[in-house]
C-alpha cells in the first residue's frame, strides 16, 4: 500500500483491540491509549484496562520525532487514530461542483486554491456536506492539509506494529463526545493552549463550525478577567452562531450549551457563560475512566466515533 494511500483513510471507520489517540497541538501532543471502542463508555471495564495518557513538548513542529520515541517507549501495536490541530488543516465552505461524485475532489483542489493558504501540488483535502442554506444553496465544507507534512508523521506512524486508522480534525473529534440528540447542542472546546471552537451538533450531525481566535491564553486567566473580557466577547460569538444555525440554516433554536475547556477555572467559566447566554450551561461530562483527564478529551474523541458523524464525510480518495 503506498503512502498516499495510506493518508487517504482520513474519517476511516476501522477498528482494533487497542485504541490510541494522538492530537496534535500547537507546542505539544497529546497521546491516549484507551481500552477498545466497545467499552470506552463502560466505567467497570475501561478501568480493568490499563489506560495512559501522556503529553509531550514538541518543537518546531517535529511531531515525528515525538511520535517515534513515544512508539519506542510504549511498543505500540494498535491501530492508531491520528487528530490535525487548526494549523495543520483549513476549512472552507464553497459551492458543491455541478460534476460527478467522483470527480469532486479533483475540482475542489482548484476551487479553494485561492482561498487557503496551500498550494494545490501539496494539497490533500477532503470534504463534507454543509446544511442547505436559506434559498437552498448546496455547500460543502472543504477540509485542506499539507500533504508533505502529513507524509512524515504518516511514515513514523506506520512503522512497525502501529497503523493509522484515521486522520480527523479536531472539530470532528470533539463533535464524536456528544450524545446522539433531537435537540441541537452548542459546544465550546478547545485543546491545551489552542483557540476555542464552537460547534452545534444536532441528532449526531455536525451542523456549525467555527474556530475563534484571541483565546488561546485563556486557561492563564483569573476569575475578573474571565468576567471582564472573555466570556463576554465570547457570548457575543455564541450569539452570532446561534443567529446563523436559525436564520440561515432554518434550524429552531439550540436548547443548551456544552463546555470543555481544559483549564482550572472551567466550572467558574461555565457558570459566568450561563448568565450572558441566557441558556442552560453545562461542563460536557466524559466517560467515568477519562473524566479527570480532560485535556485528552480531543484525542479520546478521535477513537469514539459514531457512525452517524463519521458517514458526513467522504472517504478521501484523491491526494496527488
Amino acid at each position: 500500500m503506498s503512502l498516499l494511500t495510506q493518508i487517504s483513510n482520513i474519517f476511516s471507520k476501522q477498528q482494533s483491540e487497542q485504541l490510541v489517540g494522538i492530537s496534535l497541538q500547537q507546542k505539544s501532543l497529546g497521546l491516549c491509549i484507551l481500552p477498545p471502542m466497545q467499552d470506552a463508555s463502560n466505567p467497570e471495564l475501561a478501568s480493568s484496562n490499563k489506560i495512559i495518557f501522556e503529553k509531550r513538548t514538541v518543537e518546531s513542529f517535529d511531531f515525528a520525532s515525538v511520535i517515534d520515541k513515544l512508539n519506542n517507549q510504549f511498543n505500540l501495536s494498535c491501530e492508531c487514530h491520528l487528530v490535525l490541530n487548526a494549523a495543520q488543516s483549513q476549512i472552507v465552505q464553497v459551492d458543491k461542483p455541478d460534476v460527478p461524485k467522483d470527480e469532486i475532489n479533483g475540482a475542489l483542489k482548484w476551487q479553494v486554491k485561492d482561498l487557503v493558504s496551500i498550494s494545490p501540488d501539496n494539497m490533500v483535502l477532503d470534504y463534507f456536506d454543509g446544511p442547505i442554506l436559506a434559498g437552498g444553496k448546496e455547500k460543502i465544507n472543504v477540509v485542506c492539509s499539507p500533504l508533505n507534512e502529513l507524509k512524515k508523521i504518516v511514515s513514523v506512524l506506520n512503522t512497525g506494529s502501529m497503523k493509522v486508522a484515521s486522520i480527523t480534525i479536531e472539530e470532528f473529534a470533539f463533535a464524536n463526545l456528544l450524545p446522539i440528540q433531537n435537540d441541537a447542542c452548542l459546544l465550546v472546546c478547545q485543546q491545551p493552549n489552542e483557540e476555542i471552537t464552537l460547534l452545534i451538533v444536532k441528532q449526531g450531525k455536525l451542523y456549525f463550525h467555527r474556530r475563534l481566535r484571541g483565546f488561546s491564553q485563556i486557561a492563564s486567566k483569573t476569575e475578573d478577567e474571565l468576567t471582564m473580557t472573555a466570556i463576554d466577547n465570547l457570548a457575543l460569538e455564541i450569539q452570532r452562531s446561534s443567529d446563523y444555525f436559525e436564520r440561515q440554516l432554518k434550524q429552531a433554536p439550540i436548547k443548551e450549551i456544552k463546555v470543555l475547556l481544559p483549564i482550572e477555572l472551567e466550572s467558574f467559566f461555565a457558570r459566568k457563560l450561563a448568565e450572558n447566554s441566557h441558556m442552560p450551561v453545562s461542563l460536557l461530562t466524559l466517560p467515568e475512566a477519562y473524566r479527570e483527564h480532560r485535556e485528552y478529551a480531543c484525542a479520546i474523541g478521535a477513537v469514539m466515533a459514531p457512525a452517524s458523524v463519521a458517514e458526513q464525510s467522504q472517504e478521501l480518495k484523491h491526494v496527488s
